[in-house]
């Protein structure tokens, strides 16, 4: 849409994005091409995904040991 001399902020408002997120994206994924935006989007769900299973696996961790000292 900018390459076809439409100004940002016209080409904003079409997308229903505000100008702060488009700057936070800018800034986040600017100097990437479009393959590494979709690598790091991949890396980061699956960071996501390693945290809750760590999150996880750390309760049930906890409540193993608590059943073990026999405190229930």
């Amino acid at each position: 849409m900018l390459n076809a001399g439409k100004d940002l902020a016209s080409v904003l408002q079409t997308l229903e994005v505000s100008e702060s997120t488009y700057l936070r994206w800018r800034n986040q994924y600017g100097g990437m091409k479009s393959e590494e935006a979709k690598r790091l989007k991949q890396l980061e769900d699956e960071n996501k995904r390693l945290k809750e299973l760590v999150a996880d696996l750390s309760l049930d961790n906890k409540m193993l040991k608590y059943i073990s000292e026999g405190n229930w």
